[in-house]
């Protein structure tokens, strides 16, 4: 049972990162890339489609982790999944301490109503969520880790 709780872990924190990564690198660039409002646009349906599930996707799996690091606490090799979870958190921390704040402004805004400084709210929270990604990389890096 405690390895199909893992492959299961290793799945959502995985597809968890790819979804991530791809914001990052791929969606950001494409969306700023648009030509008139289409980016900003862009940007705010995002952050209302991402915004509403991200919260469950970065809870369940500091749960899952969290649960495999209880399960598995007799095997040798917790110390990963344990440091694993602890990364995790602090995605969670960050998430809603620095990222959420600018999200929940982000995802209303329309060519209409954004801020002056919309641009550079976005590219703060751009930085923010680099260094998100390179946390949860390094968690699931530690749970691949962790199975061998």
């Amino acid at each position: 049972m405690l390895s199909a709780l893992e492959v299961f872990t290793i799945v959502v924190v995985g597809v968890m990162v790819g979804v991530e990564v791809c914001v990052a690198f791929v969606m950001n660039r494409i969306l700023d890339a648009l030509p008139g409002d289409a980016g900003q646009l862009g940007h705010a349906h995002g952050g209302r489609m991402l915004g509403a599930l991200m919260p469950f996707w970065y809870i369940g799996s500091l749960v899952l982790v969290a649960v495999w690091a209880v399960a598995g606490r007799g095997d040798g090799g917790t110390g990963p999944v344990v440091a694993a979870a602890a990364l995790l958190l602090l995605s969670v921390i960050m998430s809603i301490l620095l990222l959420v704040p600018i999200n929940n402004r982000n995802r209303t805004w329309t060519p209409e109503n954004r801020p002056a400084d919309w641009k550079e709210q976005l590219n703060r929270w751009q930085r923010w969520h680099y260094v998100r990604v390179a946390v949860i990389v390094g968690a699931f890096a530690l749970l691949a880790a962790a199975l061998t």
